[in-house]
Formats: C-alpha cells, structure tokens, sequence
C-alpha cells in the first residue's frame, strides 16, 4: 500500500467520516472478537486508535470524563456497524478506576489490550509552573494512567487472561520545551512500563509505549499559531504526522502482531528525535529563534 504523506500545511485532526474509511496496512479481522479498552478516546489520538481498533473487528470500550463527546463517538462507530461502548470514568480516581474495569469484566467477559491514551498538558515554561499546575499533570499523565495500568493487570493476574497495555506517551530523548511537566510524567511512564514488562511477564502481560512526535490533532489549538507554523520543520521528513499513524502503532503492539514485543518504546516521529527541536512556547532569540 502507498504511504500518504501528511502535508506540512496539514489541517489538525481527522473527522470521523475520514477515519471510517482511512487505509490499513491491517487485515480486517486483525482484532476480531477482542476487547480494547482506549483511555482519552474521544481525544484526537485516542480517537484514531479507537476507530482502528473497532474497524479491525474489536468491540471498543472508550473511556473519559465527558459522557457526550463519548457518546457522539460511539454513535458515529455504531453508524458503521462497528462494536463500541462507552464508559465515564476519572483516570485520576483509583476508585473509580477500580470500578470501570470491574464494570468492564462483567459487561464482557474479558479485556484483551488497554491503550492509555488519555493526557494533557499546557505550554508555560517551566519556572514558572504553579504547584497546582504541575500537579494537575503528574495526576493525570502519570498517576492516572498508573492507575489504569495496575487494574488492568489485577485483572488479568485473577482471571489468568493474557493482556496487552499500551501507553502513549511523547519523546523524551531530547528536550520539548515549554512542556517539562509532561515530560517528566511521561518519563515516568516509559520507566514503569520497562520495569512492570518485566515483573508482568509471567502473567503473560505485555507493557508497551508509543511516542509521538508532531501529529496534527485538534490539540494543537492550545499553541500559539507561531509554535504551530514551525512543528513541521522539527524534523528531516518537514511534515507533521497524522493521528493514523500513531493508531496503526499501537495496534501493531497491543494486538497479536506484537506478541513479542515488551517493555518497548516506539518512537513515531519522522526522524524528529534524531534532528529536530519543539518549542511550545517559541524560541528564545538566545537559541537563535525570534520567540513569541
């Protein structure tokens, strides 16, 4: 199959009408009869997987805080003849974590793989973080998705069924600047996620991670049009990627074609980590750059 290349003027985001159809390098029945749980999954990101996952034969549980936007999802899934549902849910809560994934076991029976998509973040440098900013990102982006993790390897540890968690996270071999608060939880998921592949692997539980680079979503809208003209030149392939990208990553890992795969990082960036630079919040004259 021919790449499609994602322009550099790409718009942010795929519909919904776009991702019911978008080509797969995936069989049709990749993930037929599974259970997907996908955190975040009205997210732009999370939606992509979500509509992968469910176009591939998967009966998709999306989860997050706002019941409409999960349920117009669902709607639109269910418009195609695909499986979804959806549970509200507080990544945030370790109760309430504990609840959806009792919930979701006797709904269905099983879960077979969980994509923590869910996460956020805001452009500010770093000095200048408050303590309940910095908290409301550890909470969410290592905490929460911790909390995700852990219920669903309790789970599958009491019910001896295999799983398959995948965590979406962000590149962290170099700087991305105006963002340290996502980075550093961020770090703190891909170390987790080596160190539980490990202890995991005896209950047939396989721990994994995507990195995005630039990818157009409609989260982009909370930088400035300065930092956003300038994302596609943060890499040698001088375009942004597309949401569909990181989703066909995340299957290739959480369903059987990664069946030997753990405690992996995979970088989907265009090159990005190895010669490129994001800033958030512009660059600095000192750097060489005219900032904001």
């Amino acid at each position: 199959m021919d790449e499609q290349p994602i322009p550099a003027t790409a718009k942010p985001g795929l519909t919904d009408a776009e991702l019911a159809v978008h080509p797969t390098v995936f069989a049709a029945d990749a993930l037929k009869d599974r259970v997907v749980v996908v955190s975040g999954g009205a997210g732009g990101i999370g939606r992509a997987i979500a509509w992968l996952c469910a176009r591939l034969g998967a009966h998709v549980v999306v989860t997050g805080r706002n019941q409409s936007r999960l349920d117009a999802l669902v709607a639109q899934l269910a418009g195609r003849k695909l499986k979804a549902s959806a549970c509200v849910a507080d990544i945030r809560d370790a109760d309430a974590v504990s609840a959806l994934f009792d919930a979701l076991w006797a709904a269905h029976g099983r879960v077979d793989s969980l994509v923590n998509s869910a996460g956020g973040q805001y452009p500010q440098p770093a000095i200048d973080f408050s303590v309940k900013g910095w908290n409301a990102v550890i909470d969410t982006n290592l905490s929460g998705t911790w909390y995700m993790m852990q219920a669903a390897a309790r789970r599958w540890r009491d019910h001896r069924h295999p799983g398959s968690i995948v965590n979406i996270v962000v590149v962290t071999t170099h700087g991305l600047y105006g963002i340290a608060h996502t980075i550093a939880a961020r770090c703190g998921i891909i170390g987790l996620s080596r160190s539980v592949a490990v202890e995991w692997a005896p209950l047939n539980i396989r721990v994994n991670c995507v990195a995005p680079g630039v990818i157009a979503t409609e989260g982009w809208n909370v930088y400035t049009p300065q930092a956003r003209a300038a994302y596609p030149r943060s890499n040698p392939m001088m375009r942004a990627g597309s949401p569909w990208d990181i989703a066909e990553a995340s299957v290739y890992l959480a369903g059987p074609s990664g069946r030997f795969v753990t405690g992996e990082t995979l970088t989907v960036d265009g090159g990005g980590q190895l010669w490129g630079e994001t800033w958030t919040t512009g660059k600095p004259d000192y750097f060489g750059g005219g900032g904001e």
